[in-house]
């Protein structure tokens, strides 16, 4: 018996605007944190938080803290240009267990990043991490769409993505001074390929192949 039989058995597909939802719920929880001082410490991902405190739900609420209005409107604008339509294409119970394993999965790796390195004074926020799987997922599920760069550059959605990456490892690795998790972003993007595969039974390296060649 193949043990993917039920890791890949679909849901039957529906649709109830998740995306939205998610997107109203991000506002609403930004909203609230400018009212309520000590939230964005207690729903930020903290080593400190979690080892000693043991607030394991920061491992969720930290994809819906968000540093400044900038940061929540990129975030959401990505979820909202990517995130509606690969809704629509994989279903609304299929895209919250996607847009959510992703996300914590991210989460979690950045925490045990940040407990080897001892890096305890770090509050890990926003949903990046998500919002880059679900970018790497929309260019699996539409592979042959053009992303207009500034409004006038068509770019396919796999390029895109391969860019980002590129983006991401360079400044992981060479750049300084920023309080962008760009490791978190590139989790998003390798949690994302393995639920692809995993879930899926798609490498998003054949897929994006096999329509450049047709």
């Amino acid at each position: 018996m193949n043990p993917f039989n039920k890791i890949r058995h679909p849901f039957k597909y529906s649709y109830f605007y998740a995306s939205f939802a998610l997107i109203i719920a991000n506002f609403v929880f930004y909203v609230l944190s400018l009212k309520i001082n000590s939230l964005p410490y207690y729903c930020s991902l903290n080593v400190v938080s979690i080892t000693r405190n043991y607030y394991l739900w920061q491992f969720v609420t930290y994809m819906f803290v968000h540093a400044n209005w900038s940061h929540i409107i990129s975030n959401m604008l990505g979820l909202l240009f990517f995130g509606v339509s690969l809704e629509r294409a994989i279903g609304s119970k299929e895209f919250l267990l996607f847009y959510f394993s992703t996300g914590i999965l991210s989460g979690l790796f950045s925490f045990l990043f940040y407990l080897i390195t001892h890096q305890y004074n770090v509050y890990l926020m926003g949903a990046s991490g998500a919002v880059y799987a679900v970018l790497l997922m929309f260019a699996v599920a539409y592979p042959r769409a053009k992303i207009y760069v500034w409004g006038v550059l068509p770019v396919p959605a796999p390029i895109l993505v391969l860019i980002y990456a590129a983006i991401e490892i360079y400044s992981e690795f060479f750049a300084s001074g920023s309080n962008i998790a760009h490791l978190t972003h590139l989790a998003g993007f390798g949690f994302a390929w393995l639920y692809s595969v995993i879930r899926f039974g798609e490498s998003p390296w054949k897929v994006w192949k096999r329509n450049f060649r047709a």
